[in-house]
């Protein structure tokens, strides 16, 4: 291209660098820096992207015609640009001022509008405050005539109600009072207040005549059928006009029920007028029984009288000291009474549609008399600890025969309700407490404390329970029995937290106790000691699963109970939830772990002993002893007669005072330090010949194993480490040296035994008997016998 125009390559590319240059500054105004750094840019562009094509020069006048032809398209979509942007702009001006127009109008019709609905509205409101002023003064005149209405019905059931009691229509009079009652409850939200107090006033006149006039012709006949029946031996035979009894027994008692709703009705308003405001207690948690039927109240009226006469004021049967009088003289009326209340009353009450039992409303009025009573008491012995004891054990005993002779209903409220009472409750605690400790003291101090009283009985003294342990979970068993009846959870475990304190408190007095009899374990009191808490844990493992006790788990889970809950981590109490643990569990974990220590203190003063009058045996010269062939039977080692006799005196004793349980646990362990005494102090410090070896097979197997075969079958089972010893010391020599060259070579190499066809050391152990011994002891004990020569 150079060649064609004739110019040199550097003057071509000056001309582009120029032309693009005048082209772009055509189009670009500003600052000549700017100018400046969009030249520098360009050139590095060119430079960089069209380097090759720059150091051709045919190609320069191609890149400067695409160039020209890139700037003047540039330069036509510019101009294009610039001369369709007024058009848009003044169209969308044009629009803004038509909205804006639009605008104006809607807010000037607005503003009309608005004034004319404010003229609208002035003109109308006279119209309205008229039109309320007379709606108001219809209203009223609609309620003013409801209410003379109300007034006028009230006294037209007023009228009928004494028309009918002038014509003698008592069932006519009874519907009267029932409908007065009605519109009593229909108008119990009504802030007509002179209105509900003149209906209840009129309701309570006329229910009290009707009342009045039926109690006492009912009083009448209840006397004329020899009613109260204070005796059992009381005359209860039939009148001559019986018949007639009967009928106006049944129509009176028919009446009575029927008038019974007013009746709670006036004795509901009576009450809340009366009492205020409930208070918080322990006896108001439970929902409260309904009133009692009418015709019991009336029944009741004669008990009460006797009751009151006999049991209040100044009278020789009120004595605080005896609350098991009055108790007593209740249950015989109830005792007394039931039959004339299932033959003759509960009849009447199941034709009138009643649901309940006319023997246990009986037996609730007279609970309600005798509940006043028992709190009167109660308040006044507070102070006294020997009375306050007195009154709960007499008040249980009514409760339980309440409860069971009398078919009274659990859900109903009895006398311990009466002891729920904040102030009773800790009482209670505080005596149970109190003289729980003080015979704790008595139990421990007695003669014959530490001694069974089932000792001349072996059938019955397997856990030879000294009787101080005896008469401790007796008195925990009588506290049991005396909370048990308790209506309320959280109380109950109240009394359960009295006894496991009771428990840990015993607990602490025999730690105390044998840490000064330790001296000497085999005492008769040591063990009398750890008999009773082995008898302790064993009790209460069984009162784990009792059924009571469960349910006092899951109430305490359910409770949330804090003192208890919050001692425990999150496992255990979820074990609690599960029942997979117990209430007890915290208190057997102490007594086991002092029965554990206890165990060890004998058994370490066992073994102490033992060893001592093993020295000997210990010291024998097993080498020198002559092979059996030499005598003619063989005898037990002289130096072992003292070990043996030892022992065989220490389990005869153990087995006398100690439990079945323990005394096993106790032999055991001994039979366990025993093996391990003999094989490291008797086994691997000597060395045996084949006579030495056969005598001391001869003194295991023959002599000590035979001790321990009085208590187990297989006694040499508990010898594992000396009777596999003996095995091994008693092969012969050739057995001997096979074994050893195995052992030897199954340490030097590491081999597939089964592969090689050669058998394992562990399965060549196992057919001569030897389980517990690994092969290491083995060989040590191999290397024991003087026969075997060294390989």
């Amino acid at each position: 291209m150079a060649a064609v125009t004739g110019e040199p390559l550097d003057s071509l590319m000056s001309k582009v660098s120029d032309l693009s240059k005048g082209k772009v500054r055509k189009n670009i105004k500003g600052d000549p820096d700017e100018l400046g750094k969009q030249d520098d840019s360009e050139l590095e562009f060119l430079e960089k992207e069209h380097s090759g094509i720059l150091k051709s020069s045919r190609n320069v006048c191609e890149l400067l015609e695409k160039v020209r032809e890139e700037t003047d398209a540039l330069e036509e979509q510019v101009l294009t640009v610039c001369s369709s942007v007024p058009p848009k702009v003044s169209a969308a001006l044009s629009a803004a001022v038509e909205v804006r127009c639009s605008l104006d109008g809607l807010l000037q019709r607005e503003q009309l509008i608005s004034n004319k609905l404010e003229q609208h509205l002035q003109g109308t409101s006279q119209w309205m405050d008229e039109l309320g002023r007379k709606c108001n003064h219809v209203d009223f005149i609609e309620r003013s005539m409801k209410y003379l209405k109300c007034l006028y019905h009230i006294e037209e059931l007023s009228a009928a109600v004494q028309q009918s009691l002038m014509i003698d229509s008592v069932w006519d009079a009874i519907k009267g009072v029932e409908s007065m009652a009605a519109l009593d409850c229909g108008l119990n939200q009504s802030e007509c207040s002179h209105l509900c107090d003149f209906l209840r006033k009129t309701l309570c006149f006329w229910h009290n005549i009707i009342k009045d006039q039926l109690t006492s012709k009912f009083e009448k006949v209840l006397t004329q059928l020899h009613w109260p029946i204070i005796t059992p031996n009381q005359a209860v035979t039939s009148p001559a006009n019986y018949q007639d009894l009967s009928s106006q027994l049944e129509g009176l008692l028919l009446q009575l029920l029927a008038l019974q709703t007013s009746d709670d009705l006036i004795s509901q308003r009576a009450s809340a007028s009366t009492q205020g405001p409930p208070s918080v207690s322990s006896f108001n948690l439970f929902s409260p029984a309904p009133p009692l039927s009418l015709p019991i109240q009336i029944m009741l009226q004669p008990l009460t009288k006797r009751f009151r006469y006999h049991f209040y004021g100044n009278r020789q049967t009120n004595s605080i000291h005896k609350p098991e009088w009055y108790l007593t003289q209740v249950l015989k009326w109830m005792e007394n009474s039931s039959t004339f209340m299932e033959e003759r009353i509960q009849p009447i009450f199941d034709q009138a549609g009643q649901t309940i039992s006319a023997k246990v409303e009986l037996c609730r009025g007279l609970v309600c008399v005798v509940q006043e009573k028992v709190a009167s008491d109660a308040s006044r012995m507070l102070y006294d600890d020997g009375l306050f004891c007195h009154l709960v054990e007499e008040v249980l005993q009514f409760e339980k025969d309440l409860r069971s002779h009398h078919s009274y209903p659990a859900t109903l409220p009895g006398l311990l309700h009466i002891l729920l009472e904040d102030a009773f409750l800790q009482k209670w605690l505080a005596v149970e407490r109190k003289m729980a400790v003080e015979k704790m003291d008595a139990m421990l101090s007695a003669e014959g404390a530490w001694t069974s009283q089932y000792k001349d009985i072996s059938d019955m003294d397997e856990l030879k329970a000294p009787e101080c342990a005896e008469t401790f979970m007796t008195l925990l068993q009588v506290i049991t029995e005396r909370y048990r009846a308790l209506p309320s959870p959280s109380a109950q475990l109240r009394f359960f937290g009295l006894q496991k304190e009771l428990v840990d408190d015993f607990r602490i007095r025999l730690t105390q106790v044998m840490k000064e009899e330790s001296r000497c374990p085999l005492g008769t009191r040591y063990c009398a000691i750890l008999n009773a808490v082995n008898y302790i844990s064993t009790i209460l493992r069984d009162w784990g699963d009792n059924v009571f006790f469960l349910q006092l788990q899951q109430a305490m889970v359910s409770l949330g109970d804090q003192e208890v809950l919050s001692s425990l981590e999150m496992t255990e109490v979820g074990r609690l939830a599960s029942l997979e643990g117990s209430l007890f569990d915290g208190l057997l974990s102490l007594l086991d772990r002092l029965k554990g220590d206890m165990l060890g203190r004998l058994l370490h003063f066992l073994m102490r002993d033992t060893a001592e009058k093993a020295q000997p045996y210990c010291q024998e010269r097993w080498l020198s002893i002559p092979p059996p062939q030499d005598h003619s039977a063989m005898s037990l080692s002289s130096s072992a007669c003292p070990m043996m006799l030892c022992v065989r005196d220490r389990l005869l004793n153990l087995h006398q005072v100690l439990s079945v349980s323990l005394f096993q646990l106790a032999w055991q362990g001994l039979a366990e330090k025993l093996d391990n005494f003999i094989y490291q102090e008797v086994i691997l410090t000597n060395h045996f010949s084949d006579g030495g070896a056969a005598q001391l097979q001869f003194d295991m197997t023959r002599n000590l194993f035979p001790l321990f075969g009085h208590y187990c079958r297989r006694p040499e089972n508990f010898f594992k480490h000396v009777k596999e010893a003996c095995i091994i010391l008693c092969l012969k020599v050739g057995s001997a040296i096979l074994l050893k060259d195995l052992l030897k070579r199954s340490e030097l190499e590491t081999r597939d035994w089964e592969d090689a066809g050669d058998p394992s050391p562990e399965s060549a152990l196992n057919e001569l008997g030897v389980f517990c011994l690994a092969p290491c002891d083995v060989l040590i004990l191999l290397n024991l016998k003087a026969s075997l020569p060294g390989i």
